[in-house]
């Protein structure tokens, strides 16, 4: 592990998270381990592992995947994993979704405002400046061929039965917290999901090298 790669809060939450593996199902381990068969695989092969999150609208659910994925590859030491995410379509990154991922310990600057803004973040103050906005997965950004993708939401795992260029699909969905925007446990259920992606990816991570 490379806990000096994440920045002092991030690593005490993704300690915890860690420390929270036991809490995960096994039916979702199966399809975790899937995932981290893929990275594996492309370590094999001296390929890169090109991991692309979709979700409908690329604003909270497959952001928060990309991110996580970042950060767990660095914080195992895995190499040679680029990590993209899109959306069926074009919308915002939710700033419901932003704060709850500098609320985790994520450097998020603020954005030029724009109706899609881009935001620039970072889990290390010296690491890499990773840039996030809404965009649907065939941008011109994500890569076009060889690459897995990695289904966020069930909505899109619909719409999505097949996506071009890809290599792999797996399907990994989560629930939506923007069904309780507006409500007294809005920030709670995004923190929520935050946890959850955090501790799945980190899972994720943890067994390319077991």
């Amino acid at each position: 592990m490379h806990p000096e790669r994440l920045n002092e809060k991030l690593r005490h939450y993704v300690a915890t998270r860690v420390g929270e593996f036991d809490s995960i199902p096994q039916e979702r381990r199966d399809q975790l381990r899937k995932l981290a068969s893929y990275i594996r695989d492309k370590m094999k092969a001296d390929r890169p592992a090109r991991l692309v999150f979709i979700c409908t609208h690329n604003s909270r659910r497959s952001q928060m995947c990309q991110l996580w994925a970042a950060t767990a590859a660095a914080y195992f030491g895995v190499p040679h994993v680029e990590n993209f995410s899109g959306g069926t379509e074009v919308t915002a990154f939710n700033s419901r979704a932003v704060a709850a991922l500098r609320r985790a310990g994520f450097a998020i600057d603020d954005p030029v405002p724009a109706p899609n803004p881009h935001y620039r973040v970072r889990f290390h103050n010296a690491g890499p400046e990773l840039e996030c906005f809404s965009k649907v997965y065939r941008d011109a950004s994500n890569p076009g061929s060889d690459f897995c993708a990695v289904i966020t939401c069930s909505q899109a795992d619909k719409q999505c039965p097949i996506v071009a260029g890809a290599s792999a699909r797996i399907a990994l969905p989560f629930d939506d917290p923007k069904a309780f925007d507006g409500t007294p446990q809005e920030t709670n259920k995004y923190d929520e999901r935050c946890r959850q992606i955090a501790r799945e990816l980190l899972f994720v991570f943890s067994e390319v090298g077991a």
